[in-house]
């Protein structure tokens, strides 16, 4: 799996958690957690407390890499769809479990997200939808 980008990009800021690593970029964050984590409500928190650092006044997407295993509470679904900022949601992954997943995760989302197998299609998916935000909002 790729996980790094061709075009050329720069890490606003990076936060290494005790569940993972959360890189910040202008207008997107990428997450990688570790092996075995459950991502539950109170982590899933410090998440977003990081993208309200970044992204309060403005419109952001997530692209989440999926190189290790880990669970999901589904209820932190629940509270990210009421984020009006939060654009786009991507999942990188080539692991089989990850797309049947992906397809579990979707049914608590209801927001535009979608499963990629390269990093770049994913960059390129949520830059697409940031841009059609951007111009829906200053039409």
């Amino acid at each position: 799996m790729k996980i790094t980008s061709n075009k050329k990009t720069v890490v606003v800021r990076e936060y290494q958690l005790d569940i993972g690593t959360v890189q910040v970029f202008n207008n997107y964050m990428v997450a990688s957690f570790d092996e075995g984590t459950t991502i539950t409500l109170e982590r899933a928190y410090q998440i977003i407390g990081i993208s309200e650092i970044h992204f309060r006044e403005k419109d952001f997407a997530y692209i989440s890499l999926r190189k290790n295993s880990y669970a999901i509470d589904p209820t932190v679904y629940n509270y990210l769809r009421g984020m009006d900022n939060l654009v786009a949601f991507a999942i990188v992954s080539k692991k089989e479990i990850d797309m049947h997943n992906f397809n579990i995760e979707k049914m608590f989302y209801k927001k535009p997200m979608e499963f990629f197998i390269e990093f770049d299609n994913a960059l390129s998916w949520i830059q697409k939808r940031l841009k059609a935000r951007k111009s829906r909002n200053s039409a």
